[in-house]
């Protein structure tokens, strides 16, 4: 048997990291057990379904490395299907019409709450003849639920669930307008796309009791079930905005890189020993539902940004230089040109070291595009007081001196001024980062002048010596 995950979204909002966390997990265990991993768009509300939505997602799990093994099947091009096997079950006698109407079925929920009981359908139509109905009723179509005994599920995460048949009652599979409702296309899509493994939060727990109702109807094979724990916010509450991101893309506009996202999701309800990091090649090799714990995670953002870090700086240099260029596009403020774009690419090595995220990233690499004079912070502005800009000037003329504007020569040149003017290399350096670069941080100063070039270093130091 070739196991068969899927990932099954709606696409009616952002991409949730509970999802996210989903569509990952789906993912591993397919690829672990070397099956496949397919992607289905749940898109048969048509009124809150929109295409912007479903380009969210398919961005998302492109960003995310997390690509389908077949084309993403969508909901809403298969009713007729769902209508198919509704219609199936009415005419074997393990449905029926029900031509209740919603004023009926308000009374049967009063009715119910007045005696205590829980406000589900009673079974009224269950079996009368439908000659009894109205000429030309509406009606929908429910499935027969078990009256007696009770249904099992051997969760692969939550272990052995029991739930009482009388707790089920008759759900509705097709609506008075024909269209089928989710439980019932759910079933439907899962077995002809040959799902074998049906991994998704545990709040749909309830509703694997019901669809295993279609399954047996229909005497077919049923998946396996693994209901994963939800995220909660760092207080144990439900995860929201006021807590930070809580969506793929927000995550990424913030800065995060997919493999640190990925990642960290996967660490967050799932372990295997003390490792923390792991390459997308490690999570497949060591990824399977056992380690999956039956608590909620809690959402740790300290912890996802330490992570970030530890990827940022094991990213391509090229790859970081295209991230940062993207961040900056838009500023009229900087020159973006291919030389500027080099100059990113040369200190990149150094400038990842003291970043976190992309963002940050993207703005300390700013000052290389800048154009003279330069914005500077309120602790560069200090440092460029009158004795430091006569310093400055000092300097000028023994960089002017070097032959070749390398590494070895810079560093030397520094290293023999602060030892000429009696003092300590910080003390030149500081105010020389603040004149060419605006602030008080950047990678070590000899880089940071080699990637600006000689030229750009004068002028630089000119504009502040004369400002």
């Amino acid at each position: 048997m070739t196991v068969r995950t899927r990932f099954a979204p709606s696409p009616t909002g952002l991409l949730h990291i509970g999802n996210a966390r989903a569509a990952l997990f789906n993912y591993l265990y397919a690829k672990h057990h070397h099956g496949e991993f397919l992607l289905r768009i749940e898109d048969t509300d048509r009124e809150r379904s929109t295409q912007e939505a479903v380009d969210v997602i398919l961005d998302g799990l492109v960003w995310m490395g997390l690509t389908p093994d077949e084309p993403p099947v969508f909901q809403s091009t298969r009713i007729k299907r769902h209508q198919e096997i509704a219609l199936h079950l009415l005419e074997t006698g393990k449905a029926y019409k029900c031509f209740c109407t919603p004023e009926d079925l308000a009374q049967m929920r009063a009715k119910a709450l007045a005696e205590g009981k829980p406000p589900r359908y009673n079974g009224y139509w269950r079996d009368r003849d439908p000659s009894e109905a109205p000429s030309n009723a509406p009606y929908t179509v429910r499935i027969k639920a078990p009256k007696e005994g009770e249904t099992v599920i051997q969760d692969l995460v939550q272990g052995k669930v029991t739930v009482a048949n009388i707790e089920l009652d008759d759900m509705i599979i097709l609506r008075a307008d024909g269209t089928p409702t989710y439980q019932h296309a759910v079933v439907c899509d899962d077995h002809d796309m040959n799902i074998t493994h049906v991994i998704r939060g545990d709040d749909h727990l309830t509703n694997s009791f019901r669809q295993l109702m279609i399954y047996r109807a229909m005497e077919w094979n049923i998946p396996k079930f693994a209901h994963l724990p939800l995220i909660h916010g760092p207080d144990g509450a439900k995860l929201s905005k006021r807590h930070g991101a809580s969506s793929v893309v927000e995550f990424r506009d913030e800065g995060y890189l997919p493999e640190a996202l990925c990642n960290y999701l996967l660490r967050l309800g799932w372990g295997h020993g003390d490792e923390e990091i792991l390459s997308r090649k490690d999570q497949i090799r060591l990824f399977d539902l056992d380690g999956v714990g039956r608590s909620p995670s809690r959402m740790d953002y300290a912890k996802l940004t330490h992570v970030n870090g530890y990827w940022l700086r094991q990213a391509d240099d090229v790859r970081l230089t295209k991230d940062v260029l993207s961040r900056l596009k838009g500023r009229k403020d900087l020159d973006l040109s291919q030389n500027n774009e080099q100059k990113i690419k040369l200190l990149m090595p150094g400038l990842k070291e003291r970043a976190k995220n992309l963002n940050e990233l993207a703005e300390n690499a700013s000052f290389l595009c800048m154009s003279i004079p330069l914005n500077f912070t309120d602790k560069a502005q200090k440092l460029l007081n009158e004795n430091n800009r006569a310093l400055l000037s000092k300097l000028v003329m023994e960089l002017n001196k070097l032959p070749e504007f390398t590494k070895e020569s810079v560093n030397n040149c520094l290293h023999a001024f602060a030892e000429k003017e009696n003092l300590k290399l910080g003390k030149v350096a500081q105010p020389l980062r603040a004149a060419v670069t605006g602030s008080t941080m950047s990678p070590g100063i000899d880089d940071t002048l080699l990637a600006l070039g000689k030229n750009e270093v004068l002028a630089r130091l000119g504009a502040v010596i004369n400002g």
